[in-house]
């Protein structure tokens, strides 16, 4: 049975003298494998804590290089790393940390040809990346392993936290980043921090999370974020906590499959709905749609996305999920103007063309902008997740 050194009794002496936590949670975090994709914003605080805390073997993604624009947030680097691969650097920091712990590095770019072989050898997946492709990819490796998965996201002055993935039982899991987010966003839809930008202690704050989360899951204690996913204002510092149930879309996961496809970044491969022409397509701004629910007009408005987007925030539409149109279509009006929305105006285009194509709607009109443009002309208090 393994045991504390000396060395480790004197060094994690806080954790011990913590009577929820003592020997044997030290003992689970010595033995405990946790890989860290991404050593950015959010890795750098995350594998800096989780190396202090004593996790016996950290695992590090990361193909990129250190950049200045780095070092306003990633506070894992100095002006030496520049130029440095950033996993081989975080590794250099986190040995001179604590050199009682075992640090691998895989400097590559994961994707679904490696990833099964890159998470196998890890207990837990902290997700410290920015892309939703990646997201996708690491939410169904860890439902294909049986392993929790900690996301966290960040934007400006907001932060987003969640636990996926969590086994409950021996044939119960929590709910995935697949139940929370069925499809992604529209591509192009979401800003990235490098042009939106990021509020420097941000990533700080968030990917200390996570590294609690992580944490609160190897040793048992607490509750984790399983289920329930944390908002946090860094401007107020108000945080809110979105429940969000098991939909069973880990038993839809039966292999990994391409997920910048998936994500429309290759928009020209395999369409499942057919996107052409959608430049002919009807119209409508959101200062059209604003006139015509004040002056009483007889218009259906219809909602196609997720339930969960709906709970945020709704123009007052019918929800009719776009995964759910084609089971839906006597709901649709034909003999009134329709006026379709989504968050962009992405999904709501590809719906509407869909039901031009295949079922001779004539009378379909597309929300400019969608939900994001309502929100930016029309309602700036509205939340747009």
């Amino acid at each position: 049975m393994a045991k504390l050194t000396n060395d480790e009794y004197i060094r994690y002496s806080r954790h011990l003298v913590l009577k929820e936590f003592g020997e044997q949670g030290q003992l689970k975090l010595k033995q405990a494998r946790v890989l860290v994709v991404g050593a950015g914003g959010l890795g750098s605080p995350a594998l800096l804590y989780l190396a202090a805390a004593g996790v016996g073997t950290i695992g590090i993604v990361d193909d990129d290089v250190v950049d200045v624009s780095n070092l306003q947030r990633q506070i894992l680097f100095s002006i030496d790393d520049v130029g440095k691969n950033k996993a081989d650097a975080a590794a250099f920091r986190l040995h001179a940390l604590n050199p009682l712990i075992t640090v691998k590095t895989h400097p590559v770019r994961l994707m679904a040809s490696n990833a099964m072989n890159v998470v196998h050898d890890y207990d837990i997946v902290l997700d410290g990346t920015d892309n939703f492709p990646t997201r996708y990819l690491l939410n169904d490796v860890c439902v294909l392993q049986d392993k929790p998965f900690i996301h966290a996201a960040i934007l400006e002055f907001e932060g987003h936290v969640s636990v996926f993935n969590l086994r409950r039982s021996r044939d119960e899991f929590s709910p995935t980043y697949r139940d929370l987010f069925p499809v992604p966003p529209d591509a192009g839809s979401v800003r990235t921090c490098s042009d939106a930008g990021v509020l420097g202690v941000l990533p700080g704050m968030i990917g200390s999370m996570q590294a609690a989360e992580v944490i609160k899951i190897i040793t048992g204690i607490g509750k984790p974020l399983a289920g329930s996913l944390l908002i946090l204002d860094a401007t107020t510092m108000e945080t809110t906590f979105i429940r969000y149930e098991n939909r069973n879309a880990r038993d839809a996961v039966k292999g990994l499959i391409d997920y910048e496809h998936f994500c429309g970044i290759n928009p020209d491969k395999n369409k499942s709905l057919e996107t052409e022409n959608i430049t002919s397509m009807k119209e409508v701004s959101v200062q059209e749609l604003e006139e015509l629910k004040e002056s009483g007009a007889d218009f259906q408005l219809i909602d196609v996305r997720e339930p969960h987007e709906f709970d945020i925030c709704d123009l007052g539409g019918e929800l009719i999920p776009m995964g759910q149109i084609a089971n839906n279509i006597e709901k649709i009006s034909r003999d009134r103007r329709v006026i379709v929305h989504c968050r962009s105006g992405k999904r709501s285009a590809d719906v509407i063309n869909y039901l031009e194509k295949n079922h001779n709607f004539q009378n379909l009109y597309n929300l400019t902008g969608g939900i994001l443009a309502w929100a930016r002309e029309i309602d700036p208090s509205m939340p747009t997740y």
